[in-house]
């Protein structure tokens, strides 16, 4: 039960557990989430961008090979529905659990009242058990979590953000027309719109993937910024995914985005030769990290 964003290996570790105890007690597995994070609604001026929008999330929960997975919308009466409510509309009621399995740091309901002893206390009432697992540590640091990966990812950190979600970070969007700088320059880019609610790493040059509708991966190098060479302030970051030794039509069609390694940082160069000269190093750098 829970947000599940970014599907990382804290959350691939409780379900491997709800399906480990769903097999041995010949019952289906189930995850419960919500079609968007809680604190999107609970306080919205603070919410966190998320790592994976609702159909990566629902495609990697499948993954998991876990049996099915409940979607609850999340509006404000949600928000304020306590947790023994809860309990018995949706765990009892609706899903007739008989195993629960959550962190040992599981909190719902309004105000978060609910845990793991209010569980077991309902269980023995209403006829279900409660299994509440250790969570999953990245080292000294702590748990993998969420908020962690974020973290990595804000920092440029992928090798952490990685390691805690158990792959790439994947990004989602359209491909739309620019400025045509890039192509100007002689470096054919597909500009990747993304969901200002999706977490993107920090501003940077990266060597990645870009997955076309149909399956098919193309080696790329990613540049990730507000272009401070041609803008002095630019409103937000834009994703430009340069495709190695690609020449196809991109504009209209839903990429994916899967960051491998960040090269460098973000730079302004004095002279556009400059950043010419710098945008073929880095292709070729792609290229060594990507094997292609």
């Amino acid at each position: 039960i829970g947000a599940y964003d970014g599907v990382h290996r804290g959350h691939q570790h409780v379900i491997a557990e709800v399906r480990r105890v769903a097999a041995a007690q010949g019952l289906r597995s189930v995850v419960v989430t919500f079609d968007r994070h809680p604190a999107s609604v609970v306080r919205p001026e603070s919410a966190p961008k998320q790592l994976t929008d609702p159909d990566q999330e629902l495609e990697l929960l499948a993954a998991t090979g876990v049996d099915a997975t409940l979607v609850i919308h999340f509006d404000e009466a949600r928000s304020k529905e306590p947790a023994e409510e809860f309990v018995r509309e949706v765990l009892v009621g609706a899903l007739n659990a008989r195993t629960i399995v959550v962190g040992e740091d599981f909190h719902f309901g309004h105000q978060r009242k609910g845990n793991n002893a209010l569980l077991a206390a309902m269980g023995g009432e209403l006829g279900f058990t409660v299994d509440g697992i250790d969570l999953l540590q990245r080292g000294p640091e702590g748990a993998v979590s969420s908020t962690a990966i974020r973290a990595a990812l804000s920092a440029g950190d992928l090798e952490s953000a990685h390691a805690m979600l158990g792959r790439p970070h994947e990004v989602r969007g359209v491909v739309g027309h620019g400025d045509a700088r890039a192509r100007d320059l002689g470096f054919r880019t597909a500009n990747v719109a993304i969901d200002e609610d999706v977490l993107l790493p920090k501003d940077g040059i990266y060597a990645g993937w870009y997955e076309r509708p149909d399956g098919a991966t193309h080696p790329t190098a990613i540049s990730l910024g507000r272009r401070p060479t041609f803008y002095e302030h630019a409103a937000s970051s834009l994703l430009e995914a340069h495709l190695l030794d690609f020449a196809g039509d991109l504009y209209g069609e839903t990429a994916r985005v899967r960051f491998v390694a960040r090269l460098r940082d973000e730079q302004k160069f004095d002279a556009v030769d400059d950043l010419v000269a710098q945008m073929g190093r880095d292709v070729e750098r792609a290229r060594d990290v990507l094997g292609a």
